[in-house]
Protein backbone atom coordinates (compact mmCIF):
# COMPACT_ATOMS: atom_id res chain seq x y z
CA UNK A 1 0.00 0.00 0.00
CA UNK A 2 0.85 3.34 -0.92
CA UNK A 3 0.73 6.46 0.75
CA UNK A 4 -1.15 9.07 -2.12
CA UNK A 5 -2.02 12.84 -1.67
CA UNK A 6 -4.03 14.12 -4.63
CA UNK A 7 -4.28 18.03 -5.09
CA UNK A 8 -7.42 19.49 -5.78
CA UNK A 9 -11.20 17.86 -5.26
CA UNK A 10 -12.75 19.04 -8.48
CA UNK A 11 -13.63 15.87 -10.97
CA UNK A 12 -10.55 14.61 -11.71
CA UNK A 13 -8.89 14.96 -8.00
CA UNK A 14 -12.31 13.80 -6.20
CA UNK A 15 -12.56 11.01 -8.69
CA UNK A 16 -9.07 9.77 -8.39
CA UNK A 17 -8.88 10.13 -4.78
CA UNK A 18 -12.10 7.85 -3.66
CA UNK A 19 -10.89 5.14 -6.66
CA UNK A 20 -7.80 4.97 -5.38
CA UNK A 21 -8.89 4.57 -1.74
CA UNK A 22 -11.46 1.94 -3.41
CA UNK A 23 -8.37 -0.21 -4.66
CA UNK A 24 -6.69 -0.80 -1.09
CA UNK A 25 -4.20 2.92 -1.39
CA UNK A 26 -4.00 5.13 1.61
CA UNK A 27 -5.12 8.55 0.32
CA UNK A 28 -5.35 11.87 1.44
CA UNK A 29 -7.11 14.67 -0.97
CA UNK A 30 -5.96 18.66 -0.28
CA UNK A 31 -7.86 21.59 -1.52
CA UNK A 32 -7.99 25.19 0.00
CA UNK A 33 -11.83 25.18 -0.17
CA UNK A 34 -12.67 24.82 3.46
CA UNK A 35 -16.67 24.27 2.57
CA UNK A 36 -15.43 21.40 -0.08
CA UNK A 37 -13.17 19.42 2.52
CA UNK A 38 -15.78 19.78 5.33
CA UNK A 39 -18.33 18.59 2.92
CA UNK A 40 -16.77 15.54 1.58
CA UNK A 41 -15.18 14.97 5.42
CA UNK A 42 -18.87 14.24 6.16
CA UNK A 43 -19.31 12.21 3.42
CA UNK A 44 -21.24 14.03 0.60
CA UNK A 45 -20.39 14.96 -2.67
CA UNK A 46 -19.26 18.23 -3.99
CA UNK A 47 -20.56 16.98 -7.48
CA UNK A 48 -23.00 14.90 -8.73
CA UNK A 49 -21.59 11.55 -10.09
CA UNK A 50 -23.19 8.47 -10.27
CA UNK A 51 -21.27 5.35 -7.83
CA UNK A 52 -19.75 8.88 -6.11
CA UNK A 53 -21.06 9.26 -2.81
CA UNK A 54 -21.19 5.20 -2.05
CA UNK A 55 -17.70 4.41 -2.95
CA UNK A 56 -17.09 8.06 -0.82
CA UNK A 57 -18.76 7.05 2.25
CA UNK A 58 -17.46 3.39 2.29
CA UNK A 59 -13.31 4.41 1.87
CA UNK A 60 -13.98 7.11 4.78
CA UNK A 61 -15.06 4.40 6.99
CA UNK A 62 -12.56 2.48 6.26
CA UNK A 63 -10.04 4.94 6.84
CA UNK A 64 -8.50 4.97 3.70
CA UNK A 65 -9.88 8.26 2.45
CA UNK A 66 -9.42 11.41 4.31
CA UNK A 67 -9.69 15.28 3.14
CA UNK A 68 -7.52 18.29 4.69
CA UNK A 69 -6.67 22.15 4.26
CA UNK A 70 -3.40 21.56 5.40
CA UNK A 71 -1.20 20.68 2.85
CA UNK A 72 1.86 19.84 5.20
CA UNK A 73 -0.75 16.99 6.48
CA UNK A 74 -0.94 15.62 2.98
CA UNK A 75 2.46 15.60 1.31
CA UNK A 76 4.67 15.46 4.53
CA UNK A 77 4.16 11.25 4.21
CA UNK A 78 3.35 10.69 0.53
CA UNK A 79 5.08 8.46 -2.11
CA UNK A 80 3.19 9.78 -4.86
CA UNK A 81 1.54 13.36 -5.35
CA UNK A 82 -0.95 13.53 -8.05
CA UNK A 83 -1.77 17.29 -9.54
CA UNK A 84 -5.39 17.13 -10.19
CA UNK A 85 -6.09 21.47 -10.40
CA UNK A 86 -7.70 22.57 -12.83
CA UNK A 87 -6.05 24.43 -16.13
CA UNK A 88 -8.85 26.90 -17.27
CA UNK A 89 -8.43 28.15 -20.85
CA UNK A 90 -7.06 31.94 -21.49
CA UNK A 91 -8.41 34.79 -23.68
CA UNK A 92 -6.30 33.28 -26.30
CA UNK A 93 -6.97 29.56 -25.97
CA UNK A 94 -3.82 28.52 -23.85
CA UNK A 95 -4.32 26.81 -20.92
CA UNK A 96 -3.72 28.35 -17.72
CA UNK A 97 -0.99 27.01 -15.28
CA UNK A 98 -0.99 29.27 -12.47
CA UNK A 99 -2.88 26.44 -10.30
CA UNK A 100 -0.18 23.67 -11.14
CA UNK A 101 2.39 25.85 -10.29
CA UNK A 102 0.33 27.30 -7.13
CA UNK A 103 0.40 23.36 -5.74
CA UNK A 104 3.97 22.82 -6.86
CA UNK A 105 5.00 25.61 -4.30
CA UNK A 106 3.79 24.11 -1.46
CA UNK A 107 4.53 20.91 -2.40
CA UNK A 108 7.82 22.05 -2.57
CA UNK A 109 7.77 23.29 1.18
CA UNK A 110 6.78 20.06 2.47
CA UNK A 111 7.17 16.50 0.21
CA UNK A 112 9.68 14.25 1.12
CA UNK A 113 12.73 14.38 -1.01
CA UNK A 114 11.78 10.98 -2.78
CA UNK A 115 8.08 11.71 -3.63
CA UNK A 116 6.98 11.44 -7.00
CA UNK A 117 5.50 14.04 -8.63
CA UNK A 118 2.34 12.74 -10.96
CA UNK A 119 0.46 15.61 -12.83
CA UNK A 120 -2.77 14.14 -14.10
CA UNK A 121 -4.54 17.10 -14.80
CA UNK A 122 -4.65 17.78 -18.77
CA UNK A 123 -1.59 20.25 -19.48
CA UNK A 124 0.03 21.68 -22.71
CA UNK A 125 3.28 19.42 -24.23
CA UNK A 126 5.97 20.42 -22.03
CA UNK A 127 4.55 20.94 -18.69
CA UNK A 128 6.32 18.28 -17.03
CA UNK A 129 9.71 18.97 -18.14
CA UNK A 130 9.09 22.79 -17.12
CA UNK A 131 7.78 21.76 -13.79
CA UNK A 132 11.27 19.32 -13.22
CA UNK A 133 12.92 23.18 -14.27
CA UNK A 134 10.74 24.94 -11.57
CA UNK A 135 11.62 22.30 -8.80
CA UNK A 136 15.32 22.46 -9.88
CA UNK A 137 15.65 26.39 -10.02
CA UNK A 138 14.47 25.87 -5.79
CA UNK A 139 17.12 23.58 -5.75
CA UNK A 140 15.32 20.10 -5.49
CA UNK A 141 15.65 16.88 -6.79
CA UNK A 142 11.84 15.66 -7.12
CA UNK A 143 11.04 12.99 -9.96
CA UNK A 144 8.44 14.18 -11.99
CA UNK A 145 5.87 11.56 -14.32
CA UNK A 146 2.86 12.53 -16.20
CA UNK A 147 -0.45 10.15 -15.95
CA UNK A 148 -3.09 11.83 -17.46
CA UNK A 149 -6.86 11.01 -17.13
CA UNK A 150 -9.40 9.75 -19.07
CA UNK A 151 -12.43 10.15 -17.34
CA UNK A 152 -16.07 11.42 -18.91
CA UNK A 153 -18.79 13.23 -16.83
CA UNK A 154 -21.12 11.19 -15.83
CA UNK A 155 -19.19 7.81 -16.28
CA UNK A 156 -16.14 9.02 -14.18
CA UNK A 157 -16.25 5.90 -11.58
CA UNK A 158 -16.42 3.27 -14.04
CA UNK A 159 -14.07 4.96 -16.43
CA UNK A 160 -11.52 5.01 -13.63
CA UNK A 161 -12.01 1.99 -11.84
CA UNK A 162 -12.23 0.02 -15.72
CA UNK A 163 -10.72 2.07 -18.25
CA UNK A 164 -9.44 0.60 -21.39
CA UNK A 165 -5.37 2.28 -20.65
CA UNK A 166 -3.29 3.66 -18.17
CA UNK A 167 -0.71 6.17 -19.53
CA UNK A 168 2.88 6.39 -17.43
CA UNK A 169 5.29 8.99 -18.40
CA UNK A 170 8.09 8.39 -16.88
CA UNK A 171 11.89 9.13 -16.72
CA UNK A 172 12.99 5.90 -14.47
CA UNK A 173 12.86 2.31 -13.89
CA UNK A 174 11.35 3.47 -10.38
CA UNK A 175 9.15 6.05 -11.02
CA UNK A 176 7.54 3.31 -13.68
CA UNK A 177 7.80 0.84 -11.11
CA UNK A 178 6.02 2.65 -8.29
CA UNK A 179 3.16 4.13 -10.50
CA UNK A 180 2.50 0.04 -11.59
CA UNK A 181 2.49 -0.56 -7.92
CA UNK A 182 0.05 2.05 -7.16
CA UNK A 183 -2.49 0.73 -10.02
CA UNK A 184 -1.85 -2.61 -9.46
CA UNK A 185 -5.35 -3.48 -8.67
CA UNK A 186 -6.39 -1.84 -11.61
CA UNK A 187 -6.70 -4.48 -14.42
CA UNK A 188 -6.04 -2.50 -17.41
CA UNK A 189 -2.76 -2.20 -20.01
CA UNK A 190 -0.05 0.21 -19.01
CA UNK A 191 1.04 2.37 -22.13
CA UNK A 192 4.08 2.92 -20.72
CA UNK A 193 6.07 6.05 -22.67
CA UNK A 194 7.88 9.62 -22.47
CA UNK A 195 7.07 12.86 -20.71
CA UNK A 196 5.89 14.56 -23.89
CA UNK A 197 4.17 11.78 -25.51
CA UNK A 198 2.42 10.80 -22.36
CA UNK A 199 1.12 14.68 -22.77
CA UNK A 200 0.29 14.42 -26.18
CA UNK A 201 -2.01 11.36 -25.90
CA UNK A 202 -4.56 12.92 -23.77
CA UNK A 203 -4.86 15.86 -26.03
CA UNK A 204 -5.22 13.66 -28.97
CA UNK A 205 -7.74 11.13 -27.60
CA UNK A 206 -9.82 14.48 -26.65
CA UNK A 207 -9.31 16.42 -29.98
CA UNK A 208 -9.93 12.88 -32.42
CA UNK A 209 -13.17 12.66 -30.66
CA UNK A 210 -14.52 16.37 -30.34
CA UNK A 211 -13.47 15.85 -34.47
CA UNK A 212 -15.50 13.09 -34.87
CA UNK A 213 -18.44 14.80 -33.22
CA UNK A 214 -18.23 17.56 -35.48
CA UNK A 215 -17.91 15.38 -37.84
CA UNK A 216 -21.06 13.95 -37.71
CA UNK A 217 -22.96 17.10 -37.10
CA UNK A 218 -21.22 18.64 -40.03
CA UNK A 219 -22.61 15.73 -42.15
CA UNK A 220 -26.23 15.76 -40.33
CA UNK A 221 -26.77 19.30 -41.54
CA UNK A 222 -26.13 17.82 -44.96
CA UNK A 223 -29.03 15.18 -44.26
CA UNK A 224 -31.15 17.99 -44.07
CA UNK A 225 -30.31 19.51 -46.75
CA UNK A 226 -30.20 16.04 -49.05
CA UNK A 227 -33.16 14.44 -47.33
CA UNK A 228 -31.03 11.97 -45.96
CA UNK A 229 -31.66 11.10 -41.93
CA UNK A 230 -28.54 10.86 -39.85
CA UNK A 231 -29.71 8.31 -37.69
CA UNK A 232 -29.33 5.92 -40.76
CA UNK A 233 -26.45 7.38 -41.58
CA UNK A 234 -25.01 6.66 -38.65
CA UNK A 235 -25.74 3.70 -38.10
CA UNK A 236 -24.31 2.60 -41.63
CA UNK A 237 -20.77 3.62 -40.91
CA UNK A 238 -20.66 2.84 -36.84
CA UNK A 239 -21.01 -1.16 -38.14
CA UNK A 240 -17.64 -0.29 -39.51
CA UNK A 241 -15.15 -1.47 -37.26
CA UNK A 242 -12.35 1.16 -38.54
CA UNK A 243 -14.46 3.97 -37.43
CA UNK A 244 -17.07 2.32 -34.75
CA UNK A 245 -20.05 3.07 -33.35
CA UNK A 246 -19.39 5.62 -30.54
CA UNK A 247 -19.79 9.45 -30.40
CA UNK A 248 -21.73 9.53 -33.56
CA UNK A 249 -24.44 11.05 -31.82
CA UNK A 250 -25.84 14.01 -34.14
CA UNK A 251 -26.98 17.08 -32.00
CA UNK A 252 -26.13 20.71 -31.31
CA UNK A 253 -22.17 19.79 -30.24
CA UNK A 254 -19.72 18.96 -27.28
CA UNK A 255 -19.50 21.18 -23.92
CA UNK A 256 -18.42 20.55 -21.02
CA UNK A 257 -14.45 21.24 -19.05
CA UNK A 258 -12.41 19.20 -21.87
CA UNK A 259 -12.91 19.26 -25.36
CA UNK A 260 -14.25 22.73 -25.52
CA UNK A 261 -11.08 23.99 -23.48
CA UNK A 262 -8.29 21.06 -25.23
CA UNK A 263 -9.04 21.42 -28.90
CA UNK A 264 -8.36 24.91 -28.77
CA UNK A 265 -5.58 24.55 -25.93
CA UNK A 266 -3.78 22.13 -28.71
CA UNK A 267 -4.45 24.13 -31.80
CA UNK A 268 -2.90 27.05 -30.11
CA UNK A 269 0.03 24.80 -28.87
CA UNK A 270 0.51 24.04 -32.81
CA UNK A 271 0.24 27.92 -33.77
CA UNK A 272 3.54 28.84 -31.34
CA UNK A 273 4.85 25.42 -32.86
CA UNK A 274 4.25 27.31 -36.20
CA UNK A 275 2.09 24.81 -37.33
CA UNK A 276 -1.65 24.56 -37.98
CA UNK A 277 -3.95 22.07 -36.92
CA UNK A 278 -6.51 22.23 -39.41
CA UNK A 279 -8.57 19.61 -38.54
CA UNK A 280 -8.84 20.46 -35.27
CA UNK A 281 -9.83 24.40 -35.84
CA UNK A 282 -12.40 23.06 -38.10
CA UNK A 283 -14.19 20.85 -35.44
CA UNK A 284 -13.58 24.05 -33.15
CA UNK A 285 -15.32 26.31 -35.90
CA UNK A 286 -18.47 23.14 -36.47
CA UNK A 287 -18.33 23.10 -32.46
CA UNK A 288 -19.26 26.49 -32.24
CA UNK A 289 -21.66 27.26 -35.21
CA UNK A 290 -23.58 23.94 -33.81
CA UNK A 291 -24.63 24.92 -30.75
CA UNK A 292 -26.95 27.58 -31.91
CA UNK A 293 -28.44 25.04 -34.27
CA UNK A 294 -31.68 24.40 -32.54
CA UNK A 295 -32.13 27.95 -32.10
CA UNK A 296 -31.40 28.78 -36.01
CA UNK A 297 -34.40 25.84 -37.15
CA UNK A 298 -36.26 27.73 -34.55
CA UNK A 299 -36.20 31.06 -36.19
CA UNK A 300 -37.47 29.01 -39.32
CA UNK A 301 -40.95 28.18 -37.65
CA UNK A 302 -41.29 31.64 -35.04
CA UNK A 303 -41.73 35.16 -36.16
CA UNK A 304 -40.59 36.34 -32.39
CA UNK A 305 -40.02 34.83 -29.06
CA UNK A 306 -41.47 37.87 -27.23
CA UNK A 307 -43.75 36.46 -24.39
CA UNK A 308 -43.80 33.19 -25.80
CA UNK A 309 -44.01 30.45 -23.35
CA UNK A 310 -41.12 28.66 -23.46
CA UNK A 311 -40.04 24.77 -21.54
CA UNK A 312 -36.30 23.95 -21.56
CA UNK A 313 -35.24 20.52 -21.15
CA UNK A 314 -31.93 20.08 -20.15
CA UNK A 315 -29.25 22.75 -18.56
CA UNK A 316 -26.09 20.75 -18.34
CA UNK A 317 -23.71 19.64 -21.25
CA UNK A 318 -24.70 16.10 -21.14
CA UNK A 319 -27.10 13.87 -18.98
CA UNK A 320 -25.33 12.22 -15.54
CA UNK A 321 -23.44 15.47 -14.36
CA UNK A 322 -24.27 18.47 -12.85
CA UNK A 323 -21.62 20.51 -14.87
CA UNK A 324 -23.00 23.28 -17.02
CA UNK A 325 -18.96 24.47 -18.43
CA UNK A 326 -19.61 25.18 -21.90
CA UNK A 327 -23.51 23.49 -22.16
CA UNK A 328 -24.73 24.55 -25.12
CA UNK A 329 -28.06 25.45 -23.45
CA UNK A 330 -26.86 28.27 -21.60
CA UNK A 331 -26.18 31.13 -24.64
CA UNK A 332 -29.47 29.48 -26.05
CA UNK A 333 -31.39 30.26 -23.26
CA UNK A 334 -29.59 34.10 -22.43
CA UNK A 335 -30.37 34.35 -26.40
CA UNK A 336 -34.40 33.50 -25.91
CA UNK A 337 -34.22 35.35 -22.17
CA UNK A 338 -32.72 38.18 -25.11
CA UNK A 339 -35.53 38.23 -27.42
CA UNK A 340 -38.38 38.45 -24.79
CA UNK A 341 -39.27 34.34 -24.35
CA UNK A 342 -40.75 33.22 -20.81
CA UNK A 343 -39.19 30.55 -19.88
CA UNK A 344 -39.88 27.71 -17.76
CA UNK A 345 -36.34 25.06 -17.06
CA UNK A 346 -36.06 21.74 -15.82
CA UNK A 347 -32.42 19.70 -15.02
CA UNK A 348 -32.32 16.90 -13.01
CA UNK A 349 -29.05 17.78 -11.92
CA UNK A 350 -28.39 21.06 -12.68
CA UNK A 351 -30.87 23.53 -11.48
CA UNK A 352 -28.61 24.50 -8.50
CA UNK A 353 -25.52 26.00 -10.53
CA UNK A 354 -28.06 27.05 -13.32
CA UNK A 355 -29.31 29.42 -10.60
CA UNK A 356 -25.87 30.95 -10.50
CA UNK A 357 -25.35 31.40 -13.92
CA UNK A 358 -28.72 31.92 -15.11
CA UNK A 359 -30.14 34.54 -12.12
CA UNK A 360 -33.44 35.17 -11.50
CA UNK A 361 -34.78 35.75 -15.20
CA UNK A 362 -36.12 31.90 -15.72
CA UNK A 363 -38.35 29.93 -13.42
CA UNK A 364 -37.06 26.69 -12.70
CA UNK A 365 -39.41 23.50 -12.14
CA UNK A 366 -39.31 20.04 -10.49
CA UNK A 367 -40.01 17.93 -13.06
CA UNK A 368 -40.04 17.73 -17.73
CA UNK A 369 -43.65 17.61 -17.31
CA UNK A 370 -44.18 20.94 -15.34
CA UNK A 371 -41.84 22.43 -17.50
CA UNK A 372 -43.80 21.40 -20.26
CA UNK A 373 -47.52 22.92 -19.19
CA UNK A 374 -49.00 25.35 -21.37
CA UNK A 375 -45.83 25.91 -22.95
CA UNK A 376 -45.81 26.85 -26.84
CA UNK A 377 -42.79 26.09 -27.70
CA UNK A 378 -40.18 22.96 -26.61
CA UNK A 379 -36.79 23.13 -26.49
CA UNK A 380 -34.55 20.06 -25.85
CA UNK A 381 -30.75 20.22 -24.73
CA UNK A 382 -29.50 17.49 -22.99
CA UNK A 383 -30.79 14.06 -23.24
CA UNK A 384 -31.36 12.80 -19.91
CA UNK A 385 -33.43 9.49 -19.33
CA UNK A 386 -36.42 11.77 -17.95
CA UNK A 387 -36.48 13.48 -20.82
CA UNK A 388 -36.47 10.49 -23.44
CA UNK A 389 -38.94 8.66 -21.13
CA UNK A 390 -41.57 11.48 -22.36
CA UNK A 391 -44.51 10.58 -24.91
CA UNK A 392 -46.39 12.21 -27.09
CA UNK A 393 -49.02 12.29 -25.04
CA UNK A 394 -46.96 13.87 -22.28
CA UNK A 395 -46.43 16.98 -24.80
CA UNK A 396 -50.09 16.68 -26.36
CA UNK A 397 -51.73 16.75 -22.25
CA UNK A 398 -49.06 19.41 -21.04
CA UNK A 399 -48.39 22.19 -24.19
CA UNK A 400 -50.54 24.56 -25.60
CA UNK A 401 -50.15 23.24 -29.59
CA UNK A 402 -46.85 21.07 -29.14
CA UNK A 403 -43.71 22.64 -31.07
CA UNK A 404 -40.92 20.89 -29.96
CA UNK A 405 -37.18 21.82 -31.08
CA UNK A 406 -35.11 18.28 -30.02
CA UNK A 407 -31.19 19.06 -29.54
CA UNK A 408 -30.54 15.60 -29.07
CA UNK A 409 -32.69 13.34 -31.23
CA UNK A 410 -34.03 12.09 -28.41
CA UNK A 411 -37.50 10.24 -29.99
CA UNK A 412 -38.02 8.01 -32.84
CA UNK A 413 -38.92 10.52 -35.79
CA UNK A 414 -41.27 7.73 -36.78
CA UNK A 415 -43.69 8.16 -33.56
CA UNK A 416 -43.16 11.53 -33.58
CA UNK A 417 -44.61 11.41 -37.46
CA UNK A 418 -47.52 9.71 -36.09
CA UNK A 419 -49.06 12.00 -34.43
CA UNK A 420 -50.29 14.97 -36.38
CA UNK A 421 -50.90 17.46 -33.35
CA UNK A 422 -47.08 17.69 -32.62
CA UNK A 423 -44.71 19.52 -34.96
CA UNK A 424 -41.17 17.82 -34.00
CA UNK A 425 -38.07 19.07 -35.36
CA UNK A 426 -34.52 17.53 -34.74
CA UNK A 427 -30.96 17.33 -36.05
CA UNK A 428 -30.43 15.96 -39.07
CA UNK A 429 -33.61 14.12 -40.09
CA UNK A 430 -36.86 14.95 -42.02
CA UNK A 431 -39.32 17.60 -40.15
CA UNK A 432 -42.55 15.57 -38.65
CA UNK A 433 -45.92 16.65 -39.03
CA UNK A 434 -47.90 18.80 -41.10
CA UNK A 435 -45.74 21.61 -42.47
CA UNK A 436 -47.01 25.04 -41.44
CA UNK A 437 -48.59 27.40 -43.77
CA UNK A 438 -47.11 31.10 -43.22
CA UNK A 439 -50.66 31.93 -41.35
CA UNK A 440 -49.58 29.71 -39.06
CA UNK A 441 -46.39 30.54 -38.07
CA UNK A 442 -46.12 31.58 -34.51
Amino acid sequence: MNKIAVAGVGYVGLVTGVCLAEKGQQVICVDTDSQKISQLNQGTPTIYEPGLQALLHKNITANRLTFTTMAKEAYIDADVIFICVGTPEQADGSANLNYVYQVATTIAQYAKENALIVIKSTVPIGTNEKLKEFFRAMGLGFEVASNPEFLAQGSAIRDTLAGHRIVLGVESERAERLLKSVYAAFEQPFVVTDLASAEMVKYAANDFLALKISFVNDIANLCERVGANIEDVTKGIGYDPRIGDQFLQAGIGYGGSCFPKDTKALHWLAEEEGYILRTVKAAIDVNEKQKYKLLQLAKQEIDTFRGKKVAVLGLTFKPETDDLRESPALPNIQMLLAEGAEIRAYDPEGIERARVVLGDGIRFVNSAKEALEQAEICFIFTDWAEMKALTPNDFITEMRRPLIFDGRNCFDMDVMRAVPEIRYVSIGRPKTGVARSADMIL
